[in-house]
């Protein structure tokens, strides 16, 4: 068969079904893409160019829909290259967040489209106005509605969507659901997996030495940021460390903003943190790895006595998922989309997002008993076997692709698959 596949990035979050594609026989698979220097046996890579932004007047919505409509231009003008050269497909799957699929159903009248949908905004409720210490001003409310139009032109138009929870299919209005399956994303569940022996030897990473009679609390983001609750989990650093003196901290994330905004004085959020906190954490007990290879991020959620996931009312991490694939001792914020995974008492720790107390109790507690974090790692690993395994994953995502191209991506189907 053949695959389109187009998002900003590669391989983004196609990565799973990319491999299993490749994988298989009698595939041909192309991918348009603006960035990303990867490459996979298999898949052909076409890549755009965008010109620089245009400065379009009025408020920053029409800049940022004026940039989607051009991001939609290039990729329909790649597509059309595609077309020139023979190349038409089966099925086009691909991103809707930067309204890079608008233009392609004029290239490929009739090829069936299945179009992720990750998240639909709100002014108010969910990860808008969640934190009291970032209050949106008035000017918010706009731009954040602003920002589901390229959702909206997608919607309106051909195609069927997926979206990976039950939550962020909920976060789009009522009309929208039934045009969307909910397809749970799994995990590599041989690869994630629980080591007994990690925390019996030496742990490295880096410069960074981890005794097996030290506890190991760990804390992951994509990007170290308020989003995810970094803010919240410094300001619980002074508790942990002054509970366990054999505890070590380990944050992995980079310095820059995925979601969100800077931090005060245009600096990153962890010099803005360790500003606030400066004498009151031991930077010999704290360590800041950046981002750290995929291997070592296994090694390091194996290793963890207590791993701290955060996050607002908003796209969970695969962090969080690969974090239970491991069989760690999770301690969450209690948000809507983490209790879509995680039950409190039972597969995890669950804690309010605002209170350092709160997260530093939690961890202290896993960390002080025994039997308690053996028996939440266990429930987690059976929660990931259950709901996270890969091979189930792949037969949902195949089964949706084959409805669609056998009804011309005009198919009758339910909004959960």
């Amino acid at each position: 068969m053949k695959y389109l596949f187009v998002h900003q990035n590669f391989p983004a979050q196609f990565v799973h079904l990319l491999r299993d594609l490749c994988a298989g026989s009698g595939n041909e698979i192309v991918f348009i893409s603006e960035s990303g220097r990867a490459q996979m046996a298999g898949v052909r890579r076409v890549a755009y160019r965008m010109p620089p932004a245009p400065r379009a007047p009025g408020p920053a919505p029409v800049a940022e829909l004026a940039r989607g409509m051009q991001r939609a231009a290039e990729v329909a003008r790649a597509a059309r290259t595609l077309r020139g050269l023979g190349y038409v497909p089966d099925i086009i799957i691909g991103h809707h967040g930067w309204g890079e699929m608008l233009e392609l159903a004029d290239v490929y009248p009739g090829v069936p489209m299945l179009g992720y949908y990750e998240f639909f905004y709100h002014p108010t409720g969910l990860d808008v106005g969640f934190d009291p210490e970032f209050a949106p001003g008035p000017d918010v409310a706009p731009l954040v509605r602003a920002r589901n139009t390229l959702n909206l032109l997608a919607l309106a138009g051909p195609g069927w969507g997926h979206t990976p929870t039950r939550f962020q299919r909920d976060t789009y209005p009522d009309w929208a659901r039934a045009r969307l399956t909910c397809l749970p994303e799994g995990v590599d569940l041989n690869r994630c997996a629980p080591d007994p022996q990690a925390r019996r030897r030496v742990f490295t990473l880096g410069d960074i030495e981890i005794l097996p009679t030290e506890k190991l609390v760990t804390y992951v983001a994509r990007d170290l940021e308020p989003y995810r609750g970094f803010h919240v989990f410094m300001r619980a650093l002074p508790r942990i460390l002054a509970g366990r003196p054999d505890a070590r901290v380990v944050l992995v994330g980079g310095d820059g903003v995925s979601y969100g905004g800077r931090a005060p004085g245009g600096g990153s959020w962890r010099e803005h943190m360790l500003a606030e906190l400066k004498g009151r954490i031991d930077p010999a007990r704290v360590h800041f790895a950046g981002r750290v290879g995929y291997d070592r991020f296994c090694r390091l959620l194996q290793r963890s006595d207590a791993h701290v996931y955060l996050t607002y009312p908003f796209v969970v991490s695969w962090s969080l998922r690969e974090a239970m694939a491991c069989g760690c001792a999770i301690v969450a914020s209690r948000t809507p989309p983490v209790e879509e995974f995680l039950q409190d008492g039972r597969t995890a720790r669950l804690v309010p997002f605002l209170d350092p107390h709160r997260i530093a109790d939690g961890v202290l507690e896993l960390l002080e008993d025994g039997r308690l974090a053996r028996r939440l790692r266990v429930n987690v690993r059976r929660q990931a076997e259950r709901t996270l395994d890969m091979g189930s994953y792949m037969a949902r995502y195949h089964g949706l692709i084959g409805r669609l191209v056998a009804g011309g991506g005009h198919v009758a189907l339910r909004g959960v698959a």
